[in-house]
């Protein structure tokens, strides 16, 4: 099993395992599976597809995998076409796009559209179910308007165009908020949490009285209870504000720090690596902690995060730093020997094959 795979492998399911499980005819009801990709998001779809046929071990269900990639491309005046070059009438399709795509010069709204285009394709040549796989979902983070200003609820917005198009389900890791799901009102949203992926990495720290796991934010504090709860380890909460954009300050870390001289931070993402910058010094200088492990389920590759990161490994005891590839890594970042990428074709295989199926992808994942 890959590295990063924290699912049984008994849990997927091929037409043996069906048969056993139903009577009834074992193709599913959604239609033929096809898996597609748009340009950014064909690396990670590729691993997905190589996945998916290793987790059926050779069964005939393997050959019936659909898989087209590349399906965007750009006319000389910048706009965006979506061609298929294959029937796909009837087909359940599972649609992969990487929003932010460091490793190429495609902006955000570049690729957003062609995800549009695409499912608008597929949906008027006939595709029953079109699934949008998105890992990092952009403009989650626009989900109301910073106070006092006079700004869109983008998260909806998007929301709203992607239906337009033709989605009716999303498939997205570990999204910046919860409340993302009532967007999308009548489709559903699969939320894939990232809580089973850390208690697998950091389960060598488990019960140990000289750790404590850190939430940099209100916001992380009760993901980071549950998983505090699961490796039975103390935790603390830090009070962040942000004086102007780009700028952070850590004013107080709550909680008790007697004898704790290991710590573990979990944050959904690393930006510009200001949070954890300001986080890991003051834990070190003021906490007494000797050594820090960070996770983060997306890395945006962007800003001064690898200056900032590099800088807390030489001269702040950063041991370790735990990414996905929710988001394609830059070379900079593969090369920075303290950072572990896990994929997350694991993952991802195994929800697809649930949705095709109409099995609870929930048995999959750890559950608090």
């Amino acid at each position: 099993m890959p590295q990063g795979s924290v699912a049984a492998m008994n849990d997927f399911l091929t037409p043996r395992k069906l048969a056993q499980m139903r009577a009834e005819e074992m193709e599913s009801e959604r239609g033929r599976l096809l898996i597609a990709s748009c340009c950014s998001g064909t690396r990670l779809a590729r691993e997905v597809v190589a996945r998916y046929r290793e987790l059926s071990n050779g069964e005939q269900v393997t050959s019936d995998i659909l898989f087209i990639e590349n399906i965007d491309r750009r006319f000389s005046d910048g706009e965006t076409c979506v061609r298929l070059d294959i029937h796909v009438g009837g087909a359940d399709v599972f649609l992969f796009q990487s929003l932010l795509d460091p490793t190429s010069d495609l902006t955000v709204d570049q690729n957003y559209i062609a995800f549009l285009i695409a499912a608008r394709a597929f949906r008027e040549n006939g595709a029953q179910h079109i699934t949008g796989v998105l890992p990092y979902l952009a403009y989650a983070r626009q989900d109301k308007p910073t106070k006092f200003t006079r700004e869109a609820t983008t998260a909806r917005l998007m929301a709203d165009l992607a239906i337009a198009a033709g989605i009716t389900r999303q498939i997205v890791w570990d999204p910046h908020c919860g409340q993302i799901r009532g967007f999308y009102g009548p489709i559903p949203v699969t939320t894939l949490e990232s809580l089973t992926l850390f208690i697998h990495e950091f389960e060598r720290f488990k019960g140990r009285d000289d750790v404590i796991v850190v939430a940099p934010d209100a916001g992380a504090s009760k993901f980071v209870t549950h998983f505090g709860r699961a490796l039975d380890l103390k935790c603390a909460i830090a009070a962040k504000h942000r004086p102007k954009p780009e700028e952070v300050e850590i004013s107080e870390i709550i909680g008790d720090f007697a004898g704790k001289r290991v710590a573990i931070v979990l944050d959904d993402m690393i930006s510009g690596g200001g949070t954890t910058a300001a986080l890991v010094r003051k834990l070190i200088t003021e906490k007494g902690i000797e050594e820090v492990y960070l996770g983060a389920s997306h890395n945006l590759c962007i800003g001064r995060a690898y200056e900032r990161l590099t800088e807390l490994h030489r001269d702040c005891g950063l041991k370790e730093v735990i990414v996905t590839d929710s988001i394609p890594q830059t070379n900079l970042f593969r090369n920075l020997p303290f950072l572990k990428i896990r994929s997350l074709s694991d993952q991802l295989a195994r929800t697809i094959n649930r949705v095709h199926y109409g099995y609870s992808v929930s048995e999959v994942f750890y559950q608090p």
